[in-house]
C-alpha cells in the first residue's frame, strides 16, 4: 500500500472510534451544507425526486430533498466506521436481518446466487455481511485512482469479495462461478455503457437499464435476490433486507426482464426511500429526453 493510502487507513482507524450516531450527525450536516451551496448534485437529485414523487407539491419536494441530502451525507460519513473499525466490529452494528431464509435456501440449492444490491443504504456493510455468509465475487469498475484498490483490500480484510472487472473476461468469470453454484453480486441500477443496455421504466420514466443481470440469471438458472443494508435512525445500526426477485426477471424477452429488474430495485427503494443514491443520473441516455439538460447544457 502506498504511504499516502496507509495514512488514510490510519486516519480511518482513528475516526472509527467515534460513535456511529456522531458520524451520522456529521454526515447529515455535510449533506445540508451541500444543499445550501447548491450545484449540479443538488439539482440532479431534485430532478430525480420530482420524477419519483410527482404527487408532492413544491414545499414537500423541498422537505424531501433536505432529508435525502442529509442521508447522502450519512452514506459518506459512515464509511469511516465500516472501513475503519474492521469487518468484525462493523458487523456488530447489524441489528436485524429480514429475509435471511431466502439466501440460506438459495445457497442450499447449489444452483448459484445473484445478489442484486442497488445503490441504497450502506452497501459496504452489506458486502461484509454477505461475504461472512458465503464467498462472493462482485462486478466492479476500477477506481480512477489505482492506489485506492490497495486501501480497499486493507480495510476489507478477510471478508473482501473477489473483484471482477466489468469486461468480457470478467463476465465469463461470473458465468463460471454461477455454473459452479457460487455467488456473485451486481449493482442492478448501474447505468450501462451506450449500446449495452435496454430502455425500461424506473419510477414511471424510461431509463437505460442493464441487461447483464437478466442474461446471467436466464442462462445459469441462478436464484436472484435483491439486498440492501438499511440505515436505522439515530445511529442505532443497520437492518439487512433480502427480497425475492420479481416475476419476469428471467424471461427471454429483455423488455420484460428489464422491466422486472427495475421493479425489483423500486421495491427495495420504497423500503428506505431517502437512502437511495438519488443524485445518480439514471434518466440520461442516447434517445431519451434528459431531465438534467438545464444543468448539463
Amino acid at each position: 500500500m502506498r504511504i499516502d493510502m496507509y495514512l488514510v487507513y490510519l486516519l480511518l482507524r482513528l475516526l472509527a472510534l467515534l460513535p456511529l450516531r456522531t458520524l451520522h450527525g456529521l454526515g447529515a450536516a455535510l449533506g445540508r451544507l451541500l444543499l445550501w451551496r447548491g450545484g449540479r448534485t443538488v439539482q440532479n437529485t431534485a430532478a430525480n425526486l420530482a420524477i419519483a414523487r410527482p404527487q408532492l407539491d413544491d414545499r414537500a419536494q423541498v422537505a424531501l430533498l433536505r432529508e435525502v441530502m442529509a442521508e447522502s451525507g450519512k452514506s459518506a460519513s459512515e464509511i469511516v466506521k465500516v472501513w475503519g473499525a474492521g469487518a468484525g466490529r462493523a458487523l456488530a452494528l447489524v441489528r436485524e436481518v429480514r429475509g435471511e431464509a431466502l439466501l440460506d435456501a438459495a445457497l442450499a440449492a447449489g444452483k448459484g446466487v445473484i445478489v442484486a444490491a442497488p445503490h441504497l443504504g450502506c452497501w459496504e456493510l452489506l458486502n461484509y455481511w454477505l461475504c461472512r455468509k458465503t464467498p462472493m465475487a462482485i462486478l466492479y469498475r476500477p477506481p480512477r485512482i489505482a492506489a485506492i484498490e490497495g486501501l480497499l483490500r486493507k480495510v476489507r480484510g478477510a471478508l473482501a469479495p473477489e473483484q471482477v472487472r466489468a469486461d468480457g473476461a470478467g463476465v465469463r468469470t461470473l458465468y463460471k462461478r454461477l455454473a459452479a453454484g457460487g455467488t456473485v453480486g451486481i449493482l442492478p441500477d448501474q447505468k450501462p455503457r451506450a449500446g449495452e443496455g435496454q430502455i425500461a421504466p424506473f419510477f414511471g420514466r424510461d431509463a437505460l437499464t442493464m441487461v447483464l443481470l437478466p442474461r446471467l440469471a436466464a442462462r445459469t438458472g441462478a436464484t436472484v435476490l435483491f439486498a440492501f443494508a438499511e440505515r436505522l435512525p439515530r445511529g442505532a445500526g443497520y437492518r439487512i433486507h433480502l427480497l425475492p426477485a420479481p416475476a419476469g426477471l428471467t424471461e427471454p424477452s429483455l423488455d420484460t426482464a428489464c422491466v422486472a429488474l427495475n421493479r425489483g430495485v423500486q421495491a427495495c427503494v420504497e423500503l428506505a426511500f431517502t437512502q437511495y443514491q438519488w443524485q445518480y443520473k439514471r434518466y440520461s441516455a442516447d434517445g431519451l429526453v434528459s431531465p438534467y439538460d438545464r444543468q448539463d447544457g
